[in-house]
């Protein structure tokens, strides 16, 4: 491909008359844009500002205390809810569970900041945040169906949430920048500035200034706060904001926006939920609406094509008239699964039965010989177990050397009485020696 083909355009790449879009990943954080900001897809389908907001603080604040039980790092729980933010300006509340995704979210930031917790660890301490607020009985989560389908959720969740965010998860953290700062401004040996302003930026987490701002604006934002609170002079003129790079039109809209998180009243969580459930009814009762316009319009026009290409024996069956297509629970599923392979596992085993018999029925029956007849040191007869001591095998080592001294003794005597013979005897050998390598190689 020649080097004139390829272009770049403001928004992807154009090579050859088509357009691709572009992917681009940095190490800073995502910043959304101004009209994806105004218009969330929760307000969208009905929900309130209010309500979303209250959603969002909750649904960080259940991470950051899910964190704090899972002894995750404070830079981990700070990437799940800046995660969950993200997310929730992708997806709408009415269509996805807040738990759920909060849940992914912590078990995905774990992963992310190397510091990995399972999903059965997640989903226990989320259980008991939910016990402990309604004031029930700590007691264990069950390990039933329901537990099953909300690992599976979970899961699920967490590659979704991957998918919308594009695997763009990397996430800047103002952390060491408030300390850097401070010491650029000789104040880090003042713990108290450096407490609040660490506490001003955790609470920052639980609103959308992440996804507003660079992470250096908000380090400054947070010193500037705790500055104002502890009446302690910083340098004026020029402002000391200016040097790392910060406005004081956004300090103000961060300052205003963290604030902001004291006044709001504390609304009941099941009134919240009540509210999602209310929105998602109306969605539901609106689609179907649409859906059912859409078949009335299809049965008024119907189609006057001649059936040409009809085969009334391509389909073997025909679903029933009025019959609701429910969708099977997990539990549901895995038992009919079960049950299956257990009647496949009969069916093999009558089958094998079945060529048993057969086969029986053809060939007579092998005898088996008894394991005491085929190997007798094997059998359990206490005649063959029958202990020998040391000495008794010294003594039999003993015969049988001494008989073979007084075979080699009777040779030597044989030999000294007569030696002519053994002349003779050796003479012959060597005369009938060739005579026999001639034969042997012969037959060979």
């Amino acid at each position: 491909m020649a080097a004139g083909d390829l272009r770049l355009p403001g928004e992807g790449i154009l090579i050859r008359d088509k357009f691709y879009s572009g992917v681009m990943l940095t190490l800073e954080n995502c910043i959304l844009p101004a009209e994806q900001l105004c218009r969330t897809p929760s307000a969208e389908h009905g929900l309130s500002w209010e309500t979303e907001e209250q959603l969002r603080i909750r649904g960080c604040e259940r991470i950051q205390a899910a964190g704090i039980l899972l002894r995750l790092p404070q830079v981990a729980m700070a990437t799940g809810q800046i995660l969950f933010q993200r997310f929730y300006y992708c997806k709408s509340f009415v269509r996805h569970c807040g738990e759920i995704v909060a849940m992914a979210c912590v078990h995905l930031a774990s992963k992310i900041e190397e510091e990995p917790r399972r999903v059965r660890d997640v989903l226990n301490v989320f259980y008991f945040l939910k016990d402990s607020r309604g004031g029930k009985a700590r007691s264990p989560m069950p390990l039933d169906a329901s537990y099953i389908s909300m690992k599976s959720q979970v899961i699920k969740a967490e590659r979704r949430l991957l998918k919308e965010l594009g695997f763009c998860v990397h996430v800047k953290h103002p952390h060491k920048i408030i300390v850097m700062y401070l010491q650029v401004l000789e104040c880090e040996k003042n713990s108290e500035l450096v407490q609040m302003a660490w506490n001003y930026m955790n609470d920052s987490l639980r609103t959308d200034v992440f996804l507003r701002f660079r992470a250096e604006t908000v380090a400054c934002a947070c010193i500037y706060l705790s500055v104002r609170f502890l009446q302690i002079p910083l340098p004026d003129e020029p402002p000391w904001f200016l040097l790392f790079g910060a406005s004081e039109k956004d300090l103000r809209d961060i300052c205003g926006r963290i604030l902001q998180l004291y006044d709001l009243p504390s609304v009941p969580l099941s009134k919240l939920l009540k509210q999602v459930q209310e929105a998602r009814q109306a969605l539901d009762a609106l689609s179907s609406k649409g859906k059912l316009s859409i078949g009335e319009s299809a049965a008024a026009t119907p189609n006057l094509e001649p059936l040409s290409n009809f085969s009334p024996a391509s389909k073997t069956e025909s679903p029933a008239d009025g019959q609701p297509n429910h969708k099977t629970s997990l539990n549901h599923v895995a038992l009919k699964n079960a049950c299956r392979k257990l009647d496949r596992d009969e069916e093999k085993r009558r089958s094998r039965s079945e060529e048993r018999r057969e086969t029986k029925s053809i060939s007579p029956p092998r005898r088996r010989r008894s394991r005491s007849v085929a190997s007798p040191r094997h059998s359990v007869s206490p005649v063959c177990y029958k202990k020998v001591s040391r000495k008794e095998r010294d003594r039999e080592k003993d015969k049988r050397r001494e008989r073979e001294r007084d075979k080699d003794r009777s040779r030597e005597r044989k030999r000294a009485r007569d030696p002519q013979r053994d002349k003779e005897r050796d003479y012959r050998r060597e005369r009938e020696g060739p005579k026999k390598e001639v034969y042997s190689s012969h037959r060979r």
